[in-house]
């Protein structure tokens, strides 16, 4: 009995998936603290810019100014 295009082009997702998972280097221990530090701080990041754009005072405003000059300061040394 043949099989469907639709069932070929599944086992081929599948497998080319497997393949490219297996082809993927695997990172370090340090490599995925850092890959995570990276993601927390581009995160608060994000937030505090949109914190900035909502924040009515000027203490607000200058506090979160400060803020995101140290998250990026952080992420520099990171990258």
């Amino acid at each position: 009995m043949a099989r469907g295009f639709e069932s070929k082009d599944v086992e081929f997702q599948q497998a080319e998936a497997a393949r490219t998972r297996a082809l993927r280097r695997q990172m370090t221990p340090e490599e995925r603290a850092a890959a995570e530090r990276r993601r927390t701080i581009e995160l608060a990041l994000a937030r505090a810019r949109a914190d900035l754009t909502a924040a009515r005072s000027a203490a607000h405003k200058r506090m979160l100014a400060d803020a995101i000059g140290a998250l990026e300061q952080q992420l520099a040394r990171i990258r």
